[in-house]
């Protein structure tokens, strides 16, 4: 319940933050700068460090690099069909293709599954979502911001991203165990992101786009919320037996869109108000959608 209220609060604030003047135009690219550099790679020394890795890690990790090249596909043959820019394909695949599996899917999880699916949510968050995101989602985001592909400068844009070093450092440094007071800054460090995030994209928010965005706001939000959870349902479906397992993985993959990707698709200036709009929409009804899926999973209709 606090996750769900903290989210109100800092949208709010960050549409309040709009109306002074103490607050300008800079303010997101601010507010993202600080997530990038500072908070997003503390969480990562933290989790990726402490996490434990079994061969059940498989299935749920995998989830999020099947969306995220089905997010691909589905995306880029509307941009075929000239039904959409480059840049709104590219702004789409990283909001629609990646969820919010953290911040949003781990509270949902354990309201819905208990704390025992907690251990499989965290592992396809940090194994599956922020790989993903870390490698082709970053480079798909370069592609993007250059209009061209050039290895060279792919290669750079990748090593520019913060957090892969502490992906690499955390990796490297499994086998050490890190003082608790180590542990606990980077904690609290990492408890930035979220709140920040929130601020930067409710700052973002402008409702009156929606009229030049809706209908790809509408396809965005109709393959993360419904056609993502039901692809996953029809892959997954031999998993059924192991039923917290496979419960997991679905109600994961209908998580909103991701609170980091749609902070990047905005800092990288990649339609940046259909982002906002992606994430500042798809929160609240994902309440809803997840809700729904809830109950057909509890009344064993799926």
């Amino acid at each position: 319940m606090e996750n769900f209220l903290l989210l109100g609060v800092c949208f709010g604030l960050g549409l309040f933050f709009r109306k002074l003047p103490q607050f300008p135009e800079s303010t997101p690219k601010v507010l993202n700068g600080f997530i990038l550099f500072v908070s997003l790679p503390s969480l990562v020394l933290y989790h990726v460090h402490e996490l434990k890795i079994s061969v059940s890690a498989v299935m749920p990790t995998s989830m999020p690099w099947l969306l995220f090249g089905f997010a691909v596909l589905f995306f880029f043959v509307f941009y075929k069909l000239k039904f959409m820019s480059f840049s709104t394909m590219v702004c789409l695949v990283l909001t629609a293709g990646l969820g919010n599996t953290s911040f949003v899917g781990f509270p949902m999880l354990e309201a819905y599954l208990g704390k025992e699916a907690l251990g499989y949510g965290i592992l396809a968050d940090q194994l599956g979502t922020f790989m993903v995101l870390s490698f082709p989602g970053i480079i798909l985001a370069s592609i993007a911001m250059d209009g061209r592909w050039d290895f060279l400068t792919l290669v750079k844009r990748v090593l520019g991203f913060a957090p892969i070093y502490a992906l690499l450092f955390a990796i490297l440094t499994r086998q050490i165990e890190y003082p608790d007071a180590v542990k606990i800054v980077l904690l609290r460090l990492g408890d930035t992101l979220t709140p920040l995030a929130l601020v930067s994209v409710g700052y973002m928010l402008d409702l009156r786009t929606i009229a030049g965005h809706g209908k790809y706001l509408a396809l965005g939000l109709g393959f993360k919320l419904i056609l993502a959870p039901l692809l996953v349902y029809f892959v997954y479906l031999p998993l059924k037996e192991d039923s917290l397992l496979f419960q997991t993985i679905l109600l994961e993959s209908a998580m909103a869109p991701m609170v980091t990707s749609t902070v990047i698709t905005i800092e990288k200036n990649i339609s940046p108000h259909l982002a906002s709009l992606m994430l500042g929409i798809g929160i609240p009804v994902s309440f809803l959608t997840t809700y729904g899926l809830n109950l057909l999973i509890k009344g064993n209709f799926i």
